[in-house]
């Protein structure tokens, strides 16, 4: 099919510009698309959800560009690569290194860090190293270990004329006398001895010089009353010199004699000066009786034995009493019981005992645990006055262990918890005592980044610490604005990289790209404004822009309006999804785009096609309250959601959304409801009409199913009526097949080379793993017999690979099988496969195939609570209008859905709004308005408000 580009204006663009010219691309469902990428350009490519947007950015340019990379391998690797599927396209001209952000959480180690994949932490550690200074946990004083240049410059300083005697003290070895010593010396080289009396009264101390050989002539007793027998204090005389304006000999004579005496005092020598003062240098790194360790790198690395916490080997966390069982409810007094495991005849007596003594001491018994302050909760743990704390409690317990009910007991209250060595910074104290300006890497790493970067705006240092961290600095710097520019200014360096959302992961590899400051290369990124508050978008543009101006081409598969106006050239996929797409509807730049009657994302830029808010906002009656929430950055707010209706929360990235409902709303719900659930955040009370909902269901964006043999069709219970369908065909009941034969779960109609999965993974050992078709079954997942049962004439794996637009008209006969499939279409996942792996969906889309699951259930679930975190993930305008109308399916079936996010035609499309903020971190956490979508605007702290 011809493509609808226009070829005169194609050639223009790609004649000597060096334009990446792809030609004939037919991956997936395009169709034979010949389209030109403008270099060194921002690129936007839109179009619906399955137009072919990432079949064309991802599975064609990156593709072709990794393959073209892995040829440039050793043979080794390549013998894996040779079946690396060559992307289906004529050719593409002028690639050049392609790296793309992929929306997906990349790592599962649970050492990993913002810190650590932004690599802020390891310019932090170099900093530490090289210009951090070691305290003394005794006395507080900086540990400093003197080398020959500091003795060099204190005699240099001295005024001229001054006498100065470098000395050693004179130190016998176990199983020699002094003779013996002084016989060695003379070996090494020594002539002479110096002999110091306790000094007078005037600090004067009379000394003489001895010459060695004369020492060796006197008797026994008089030698060792000589060296250091009675008042006197026998040194080694190393070098004598007056203070004076030395010249370069003079120097080179002073260092070796400097070198010499710390070698011969072991670490430790003297200088006498005008036979008064004694100055003392040590090379050793020692204070207060403790030997310190030097400050390098990896001594601030919990990936590294040398540096991480023995006890908790870089983790953090380690088996002990988990302070959440022990005190379940923070809003109890320790009066009223809060001490969970002080009840009971016996273990009462541990509350009794507490609330007596430590009342006396002026611990407040009647107050909340959650209000204490951390000194009183402090008490609580390790006591108070004379009252035993719930330690003592607990070593008790571990003192009874050889009797069962202990035994018991104490794994009722065990749990993952701060480690107590390192209290949760992961480093062996030696580096705790590093400091910058007064405080250690862990206190860093704990700040936000927004925090951690005014910090280090007003960092003070030496003259020498400047020099030698300039360059550290710069990166640090450069590398925390880009993730404040990139909305993520709310994180902490030590938040673990696996909690990320996927949004916050790929903004993060943006971070670190820029960092690295590559030139002359292709970025594909994934919708990087996930997540994002319009407000965040602004800035996120910014660093795109900053990685073009550095000589990159930047290509972002997006959504955002904002992202098109400002976007250089765009490519705008469609007309449809799945095989109605597939093509290249219009390019150019805005608008050039807002001009073209083809382009359905023009059609919604100018406003020919809208999302309209609803006529009638839906009235509500019942609700469920959260009293005083405050966890995290929450402020003591008190929330209230309406059901059987449209409830969005928004407000900016890090302002509490997630913290209010995810953990809070959803956990503590589940609770009450007796189904498993996460700890549940700090809060008073959830009151309301709880026991109107049946069920509360948390649709996030999680992969559906664990293996890769998971697909949308079986996910929606659709696949049992198909393998049914199938075994009722003639040629199946000749050949004995059941239901189960056409199942790539169990043995029996499945390939057995790849066990129903299509395809066989290579590990590469330096490289990320390659999938590859697998050769028995052409990754057809299915025996030869079973694939040769057709319904209609089609196998049941050409079935797996229709989309579910096509399936829907292929079983137009078997209503029980299509009616089970249209969910799927009315959620907008028209062009998805029925058998796509899901590992290759989004989390948009895995979000969006558990939606149609809860459609096709209908009715007969009760009333359900539906939490969704950011369903318009990946969709266009037009996706959105269809996911809207699936929203109030769900509330016309009597459910109630709340619903966390940012984009403005849902805002405007809901039936009540709860905006958070007005900022993030420490300076969001407030409710600042709750009401219809119309008074929103009038509020002027919010965002949001501003932005609609």
């Amino acid at each position: 099919m011809a493509t609808k580009t226009k070829a005169p204006r194609l050639e223009k663009t790609t004649g000597d510009t060096g334009d990446i010219l792809v030609k004939g691309a037919r991956t997936h469902n395009l169709k034979n698309v010949t389209v030109s990428f403008p270099r060194n350009k921002l690129i936007v490519v839109t179009g619906v959800s399955g137009s072919g947007k990432s079949s064309l950015t991802i599975d064609t340019l990156f593709a072709e560009g990794q393959r073209r990379y892995a040829e440039s391998l050793s043979a080794y690797a390549r013998q894996f690569m040779a079946r690396m599927v060559k992307p289906d396209v004529d050719y593409i001209k002028g690639l050049c290194p392609a790296i793309a952000i992929e929306q997906k959480v990349i790592t599962r180690t649970p050492r990993s860090t913002v810190g650590s994949m932004t690599e802020i932490y390891d310019y932090l550690r170099l900093l530490f190293a090289r210009a951090g200074k070691t305290i003394s946990p005794v006395s507080g004083k900086e540990v400093k270990k003197d080398d020959v240049a500091d003795v060099m410059s204190a005699i240099q300083q001295m005024p001229h004329g001054t006498k100065v005697v470098i000395i050693v003290p004179f130190k016998q070895h176990a199983k020699r006398d002094a003779r013996e010593e002084l016989n060695i010396l003379l070996q090494k080289g020594f002539t002479r001895m110096y002999l110091r009396e306790a000094p007078a009264g005037n600090g004067e101390s009379a000394s003489e010089i001895a010459r060695i050989e004369e020492l060796l002539e006197l008797p026994d007793k008089e030698l060792k009353k000589k060296t250091g027998g009675g008042s006197t204090s026998a040194y080694v005389l190393v070098d004598r010199i007056v203070a004076k304006e030395f010249d370069e000999d003079d120097i080179h004579r002073l260092s070796d004699s400097i070198g010499t005496a710390f070698y011969e005092g072991e670490g430790e020598m003297n200088v006498e000066v005008d036979n008064k003062k004694m100055l003392h240098f040590s090379n050793k790194f020692e204070l207060d009786g403790i030997v310190f360790e030097e400050p390098v790198p990896n001594l601030f690395s919990f990936n590294n034995p040398y540096g991480a916490c023995p006890t908790c080997e870089g983790f953090s966390q380690v088996l002990g009493i988990d302070a959440d069982l022990v005190i379940p409810d923070k809003r109890l007094s320790v009066y009223e019981g809060a001490v969970a495991p002080w009840k009971g005849e016996k273990l009462g007596w541990w509350r009794e005992q507490f609330v007596k003594s430590a009342g006396k001491s002026g611990f407040p018994i009647h107050k909340p645990v959650i209000d204490l302050t951390r000194e009183q909760y402090k008490q609580l743990w390790e006591g108070a006055g004379n009252a035993q704390g719930i330690n003592d409690f607990f070593k008790e317990v571990e003192q009874n262990l050889y009797k069962v009910q202990y035994r018991v007991l104490l794994s009722r209250y065990r749990g993952r918890t701060n480690c107590p060595d390192c209290e949760g910074y992961r480093l062996r104290k030696e580096a705790l005592y590093v400091k910058v300006a007064g405080k250690h890497i862990g206190e860093l790493c704990e700040l936000p980044v927004r925090d951690l970067k005014t910090w280090f705006d007003k960092l003070q240092l030496s003259e020498h610490d400047k020099q030698v961290a300039k360059r550290i600095l710069i990166e640090v710097h450069q590398r925390l604005q880009t993730l404040i520019d990139v909305g993520l200014g709310y994180l902490t360096l030590n938040r673990l990289a696996n909690s990320l959302s996927g949004g916050e992961s790929q903004r993060i590899q943006l971070t670190r790209s820029l960092g690295s400051n590559l030139t002359n290369s292709l970025y594909i990124l994934d919708e990087p404004s996930i997540g994002l508050h319009s407000r965040d978008t602004v800035r996120l543009i910014g660093v795109l822009k900053s990685l073009r101006d550095l000589g990159n081409t930047v290509v972002v598969v997006e959504h955002d309006e904002m992202m098109m106006r400002e976007a250089d050239y765009i490519i705008d996929m469609g007309p449809l999804a799945s095989h109605l797409g597939g093509e290249v509807v219009a390019m150019g730049n805005y608008d050039e785009i807002v001009a073209d009657k083809d382009s359905l994302t023009g059609k919604y830029l100018t406003g020919k096609l809208s999302i309209d808010a609803p006529k009638h906002v839906r009235k509500w009656t019942r609700s469920i309250k959260v009293e005083n929430a405050r966890q995290n950055n929450l402020k003591d707010i008190t929330v209230e959601f309406p059901l059987n209706t449209l409830c969005v929360v928004s407000g900016v990235s890090g302002s509490g959304k997630t913290t209010l409902i995810k953990q809070i709303l959803v956990p503590a719900l589940q609770k009450l409801k007796g189904e498993f659930s996460e700890k549940v955040g700090l809060h008073k009370n959830i009151s309301g009409d709880i026991d109107y909902i049946s069920q509360v269901e948390m649709v996030d964006q999680n992969p559906i199913g664990k293996s890769s043999r998971s697909n949308p069709v079986t996910y929606i219970k659709a696949y049992d009526a198909i393998r049914e369908l199938y075994a009722k065909q003639n040629l199946a009941k000749t050949r004995g097949f059941q239901p189960k034969h056409f199942s790539f779960n169990v043995d029996g109609g499945r390939c057995d080379t790849c066990k129903g999965e299509g395809e066989q993974i290579v590990e590469m050992q330096f490289l990320a793993d390659v999938h590859l078709t697998c050769e028995s079954c052409g990754g057809k997942r299915f025996k030869e017999e079973v694939l040769e049962v057709h319904y209609k004439n089609k196998s049941v794996f050409d079935v797996l690979d229709m989309s579910v637009d096509e399936a829907i008209e292929f079983f137009a006969d078997e209503k029980q099988i299509r009616n089970a499939i249209q969910p799927l279409q009315d959620v907008g996942l028209g062009y998805i496969k029925l058998g796509q792996s899901s590992d290759t969906l989004s989390g948009g889309e895995a979000q969006r195939v558990k939606l149609a699951s809860f459609l096709g259930k209908g009715k007969g679930i009760g009333h359900m609570l539906f939490v969704f975190d950011e369903p318009t993930t990946g969709l266009h305008f037009h996706d959105i209008k269809k996911l809207l109308a699936s929203f109030n399916a769900l509330i016309e079936q009597g459910h109630s859905l709340i619903v966390i996010e940012h984009n403005t035609d849902v805002i405007k499309s809901a039936d009540w709004i709860i905006d958070l903020g007005p900022e993030a971190g420490d300076a969001g956490g407030t409710l600042v308005y709750a009401g219809v979508p119309a008074g929103l605007k009038k509020v002027k702290e919010s965002y949001t408000g501003k932005f609609l």
